[in-house]
């Protein structure tokens, strides 16, 4: 892809973002080559939209979700702040591309992780984890469902990055989120369920991930910022109606209604 076409699509990129459209048309136009283009894409529409960033997305944490999306190790998306409802709440589904309920573990850091040359170990990611949440994304995509690009155009919509369902604090998250049991009910029936092992063992594992991939890139992990760490109970979709209620253990709870 040469610079003007890449200049097209962080244009385009932008554009679908700002006004919550899908694009249609991409196999009319040349695609960014690789996941590598794919990711300097995303991080320009980001730059482009200049919106107040919340954090990171990680995706592909389960195997599940990764033969789903043909890859073989996660990948990530830029998420932004605008973005963010407190549980419980409601959405217009019509006003939404093609939603995806994905039940994650929200993490915030409460201190930041900056570049350096050595490599991050899981005990210094851990160390950084300010607060854990139960949380929702609801997952969108500005191409539609039923006409998907190849991966590096999906990587430049920021990994299909959403909207963001906070919903109770996990306060002992230290003791261990890998026996968390997560159960995703919808309209009062048990549709699906998992654990925070089903997150690539432990759902601060992708975080450690994830510091290492910006770490190679010369980026960083600040203060303040949110990572959701991968569905635990995959992709579901959404149809208009619907109620959804995701129980993280006993006591954390995300409540989102679908009009």
């Amino acid at each position: 892809m040469n610079s003007t076409q890449a200049l097209d699509w962080i244009a385009r990129l932008a554009n679908a973002r700002d006004s919550a459209t899908r694009i249609i048309d991409h196999d009319h136009y040349p695609a960014p080559n690789d996941a590598a283009e794919g990711y300097q894409l995303a991080l320009a529409v980001s730059d482009r939209l200049a919106w107040e960033p919340l954090g990171w997305k990680i995706a592909g944490t389960t195997e599940q979700v990764r033969r789903k999306l043909g890859v073989q190790e996660p990948i990530y998306g830029r998420t932004w702040r605008r973005f963010v409802i407190d549980s419980p709440t409601r959405f217009e589904h019509k006003q939404l591309l093609d939603p995806l309920v994905e039940c994650e573990f929200f993490v915030t850091l409460g201190s930041s992780l900056p570049w350096r040359e050595q490599t991050w170990t899981y005990d210094e990611v851990v160390a950084a984890v300010g607060t854990v949440q139960a949380g929702i994304e609801v997952a969108e995509c500005r191409f539609p469902t039923a006409h998907l690009p190849a991966l590096p155009l999906i990587l430049a919509d920021g990994a299909a990055s959403g909207r963001y369902v906070y919903g109770g604090a996990i306060d002992q998250w230290r003791d261990g989120l890998a026996d968390v049991r997560v159960d995703l009910w919808v309209d009062g029936a048990l549709k699906r369920s998992g654990h925070g092992r089903d997150v690539m063992g432990d759902p601060l594992l992708p975080l450690l991930w994830l510091a290492e991939e910006l770490r190679r890139l010369g980026r960083s992990l600040a203060a303040g910022e949110m990572i959701s760490t991968g569905s635990c109970t995959g992709m579901l979709p959404v149809r208009p109606g619907q109620r959804f209620e995701a129980r993280f253990g006993s006591d954390a709870i995300v409540n989102i209604a679908f009009d």
